[in-house]
């Protein structure tokens, strides 16, 4: 029977609530032992972090709806002071139910754990110094080594903090980065922070067997198949290849006397695959080399024959090369099978016989060995960030079998150096690599923070803090990047165990993650992540493909933009290289300003998390 009045509704629903917050007090009790190893200044943290984590072990939404109708808060933004939340709603239940009110207990209160999250995203991120309280992080592109001016017109469109990858470039051009990065910031008076992303083990698809050397150029042409502008081609002496100096489709080198005995306007023909003479224009020379023009597609093998013309007059002879070697991609469809092998061979199409019969299965190594020790049969395996999927049927010998139960209805190309994701796999291999440690000992005097790739388990983010220890950095940051399915799920431990050595931060590594937990649950594991970084007061970096049509393209999406409003919810946002990066991130600090207003505009409900329970 419903109760009859609100006084009664109140005192229902004040015993659910006093419930909940005797089992938050407790289980904060039971894991004293994970707080007393955190500084005395973020214990509180922890400590609201494991009163979140007591209240999403439970389905409050029927209490939510007796709250709602009451007219009392939801308990829907309590993350950042759960327990002072819980108290001011009880508070009010009280009144309410015409009972007595009981001493607080509470040590947070509702506006000291908002100002918590702020001044540890100060102290990891720096200071927000644009009219909008979410920072922005671009990853440089490596012209950033050599180009001071593009990092003048990042800070001044708004960037905050550079990210270096260090699984790109090197130590001399990250160095270069930053140096850059300090001259700007003398010329424009903004402070930005240097983040390093450390590469982590690479767990990638190997090389692919060539096909032979060649080079392809095609002119553009329109919808009636008009040509609208020539394919541009660099040719250059064999003895000493210059680099082109202008933006060219195809590079061939050619014999010295050929370029030597060259005029503008001469023609070079050269022979392609298919026997046919493709005629190249010559138009301009720069240094020792030539830009030519040709109105026609061509495939040009290494060792072509080629020959200099001058008014249909022959002048000299020649060939073409060296060619770069062509890899042809792996083309797979469902049903297919996949051989997964060790790094003892470059891979290779599937073979058949004259009948179409399969001989063998297609093939491509990985780079990394420890999968051979830890993948079962069963266990799920995704290629090029998902773009290709199957299931393991057997693991012998250094060879994984895989069926392919995801691809293009077309079929899939998978290519080298495309990333492997095995999300059923608990792969015995630390985060931190001796290539890492090996970068961290030359950036830690330069940066602000790292992040670590490849978490699985609290052990991997202890490697990292003991390695800041031992180069006395202990100052440095710490990032976690939550790409992994084991990192989500034991998001919880991860944090009890950062808060020891602060500052903290999150990164939501959208890519991976989308694969590892499946893309249909993407939003729901980063609004959880969301949640309980905020219950720890840890600031959050939303990351992957943020605004990224937009910076290689100069247009963005409507996904794109409404994707970037939400981002707003984050304490950092991270922009990937593109030829527009300076423009988008001048729109992205647009959007994030007038979003700003808005982003605490939120009321889930809260059923039962399950990445909140914690091992005994």
């Amino acid at each position: 029977m419903p109760p009859s009045s609100p006084a009664e509704s109140a005192s229902l629903a004040l015993q659910s609530l006093e419930a909940l917050r005797l089992h938050a007090i407790e289980l904060a009790r039971h894991h004293e032992a994970d707080i007393q190893p955190i500084p005395e200044s973020h214990r509180t943290s922890a400590r609201n972090l494991l009163h979140y984590l007591s209240l999403r072990r439970h389905d409050i939404r029927d209490l939510q709806r007796q709250l709602k109708l009451l007219g009392l808060s939801r308990l829907a933004s309590a993350e950042a002071h759960t327990l002072a939340s819980l108290d001011a709603v009880g508070r009010a239940l009280r009144a309410l139910a015409g009972v007595a009110p009981t001493p607080e207990t509470a040590n947070l209160a509702i506006a000291d754990g908002e100002a918590l999250l702020h001044r540890h995203a100060d102290e990891l991120l720096g200071p927000s110094q644009a009219d909008h309280a979410t920072r922005i992080m671009v990853t440089l592109p490596p012209e950033a080594a050599s180009q001071p001016l593009l990092l003048r017109q990042l800070v001044e469109a708004g960037l905050d903090i550079i990210r270096i990858n260090c699984a790109h470039d090197g130590p001399d051009a990250w160095l270069a980065m930053i140096a850059n990065l300090r001259a700007a910031e003398r010329a424009t008076g903004r402070k930005c922070q240097v983040y390093a992303d450390l590469a982590g083990p690479k767990l990638r698809t190997g090389a692919i067997a060539p096909i032979g050397r060649m080079v392809e150029f095609r002119p553009q042409r329109d919808s009636w198949g008009r040509v609208t502008a020539p394919a541009r081609i660099w040719l250059t002496p064999r003895s000493r290849v210059e680099a082109p100096a202008i933006d060219v489709d195809a590079t061939l080198p050619v014999d010295d006397g050929l370029i030597r005995a060259a005029n503008a306007r001469d023609i070079v023909d050269v022979e392609d695959s298919r026997g046919s003479q493709r005629h190249l224009r010559l138009k301009e020379r720069f240094g020792d080399s030539w830009l030519a023009l040709s109105f026609q597609r061509g495939y040009i093998p290494d060792g072509s024959p080629c020959q200099l013309y001058r008014e249909d007059q022959p002048i000299t002879q020649g060939t073409v090369g060296p060619l770069p070697e062509v890899c042809q991609p792996i083309q797979l469809r469902i049903g297919d099978q996949l051989l997964v092998t060790g790094e003892d061979g470059p891979g290779r199409p599937a073979r058949h016989d004259e009948a179409g019969r399969l001989i063998e299965p297609a093939r491509i190594p990985c780079t990394l060995d420890a999968v051979f020790a830890s993948a079962r049969p069963g266990q799920a395996v995704w290629f090029d960030d998902g773009r290709i999927g199957g299931r393991i049927l057997a693991n012998r010998d250094r060879v994984i079998t895989v069926e392919i139960s995801h691809a293009s209805p077309q079929g899939s190309k998978l290519r080298a150096e495309k990333g492997i994701n095995l999300p059923d796999t608990d792969l015995a291999i630390p985060a931190l690599t001796e290539q890492d440690k090996a970068h961290l000992a030359i950036l830690a005097p330069h940066v602000d923070m790292v992040g670590l790739s490849f978490v699985r388990h609290p052990d991997d983010l202890a490697d990292l803090q003991r390695e800041l220890g031992r180069l006395d950095a202990r100052h440095i940051g710490s990032v976690v990047k939550v790409e992994t399915r084991q990192a989500f799920e034991h998001l919880p431990e991860i944090l009890l165990t950062g808060l020891r050595h602060p500052p903290l931060g999150v990164m939501v590594a959208r890519g991976d993650l989308a694969v590892e937990v499946g893309f249909e649950r993407l939003s729901e594991v980063q609004e959880e992540m969301l949640m309980l970084c905020e219950a720890a007061h840890v600031p959050v970096i939303w990351a992957t493909q943020v605004l990224e049509t937009m910076a290689k393209r100069g247009i963005p999406s409507r996904a794109e933009v409404s994707d970037a409003a939400l981002s707003a919810r984050a304490e950092c946002v991270m922009l990937n290289k593109g030829p527009y990066i300076v423009e988008t991130t001048e729109f992205l600090s647009g959007i994030l300003a007038r979003m700003d207003s808005h982003r605490s505009k939120r009321s889930p409900t809260m059923r039962r998390l399950a990445v909140s329970d914690l091992p005994a």
